[in-house]
């Protein structure tokens, strides 16, 4: 089991339990997320779900880079990938019930994503967040290049999702990032009053309310969640995300100059001629 679903009262907690991998999102993860934040909505005793991960190191850190490598061999599965990324999100988007994102470690890429679309953050004051989609191959299209604006500006947006610096949790609540840094000894105990506030609250307005914030989320997202699926997918085995994900592995920095190079030499070298074709029909 990869995500644990519970209900105490009338908090559920959704938690990611793949401590081994950063709490990293590969598609069966995906697949229970969306099932439980359809669960929470469903369920009426329930007022707010919490969202959160095991452990003390990493809330998530995005896509499973080993599930991301089969990709490069059969890039048209990621395309399914994405799908489940995009009901994943989507799921707490929509959800009926107010979602507090309880960030108990690294917020990195794809994890980001998932604490930006939830209603209110609160996190332990030692962790870092942070994008790096443009250093290591990916787009960041599943709601940061989407919404990240909208919580920090513009030029902020633009610095965190290009630059791909960590950034700390106090800078994120002087950005408008998150809500609030507390010690990490106080982070349950702050959750907590952040859904005892909640839950004094008229559930059917609640429900409505969050569907009226959301007009620009969904505005942007349904403008270009689609296509960034599709370019994501003929991307998938491109030479950039080969070398992000041979130099992750590999534990060095990937070699953006051999890629830049490769594309000013693109067809340079082997351009094929008329005389080189019909050789090539000959030896055939």
């Amino acid at each position: 089991m990869t995500v644990h679903y519970e209900v105490d009262g009338s908090v559920a907690t959704v938690r990611l339990d793949r401590p081994e991998v950063f709490n990293a999102l590969n598609r069966e993860t995906l697949i229970a997320i969306r099932d439980s934040f359809v669960r929470a909505s469903a369920d009426h005793r329930v007022g707010v779900v919490v969202l959160t991960g095991t452990g003390e190191r990493a809330f998530s850190t995005g896509a499973d880079l080993d599930e991301q490598q089969a990709f490069l061999d059969r890039p048209n599965d990621y395309w399914d990938w994405m799908s489940r990324f995009i009901e994943a999100i989507e799921s707490i988007k929509d959800c009926a019930k107010p979602v507090v994102a309880r960030l108990n470690g690294m917020v990195v890429g794809g994890g980001n994503e998932l604490n930006i679309v939830c209603d209110l953050a609160i996190a332990a004051d030692d962790i870092i967040f942070r994008h790096v989609g443009p250093s290591r191959g990916s787009l960041p299209s599943g709601g940061a290049t989407q919404w990240m604006s909208l919580l920090v500006g513009d030029r902020r947006a633009r610095e965190i999702i290009l630059m791909n610096r960590p950034f700390s949790a106090q800078q994120a609540v002087e950005w408008g990032w998150i809500n609030r840094a507390v010690p990490r000894a106080d982070l349950d105990a702050a959750v907590a009053d952040y859904c005892t506030e909640l839950l004094a609250k008229m559930p059917e307005i609640v429900r409505a309310t969050r569907v009226q914030l959301n007009l620009w989320k969904n505005l942007s997202w349904g403008m270009s969640i689609q296509m960034a699926r599709e370019w994501l997918t003929i991307h998938a085995a491109s030479a950039e995300v080969a070398e992000g994900l041979a130099s992750f592995h590999e534990k060095r920095p990937p070699d953006y100059e051999r890629l830049r190079t490769s594309i000013d030499s693109a067809g340079t070298e082997s351009e094929p001629t008329a005389e080189r074709l019909d050789q090539e029909i000959h030896d055939a």
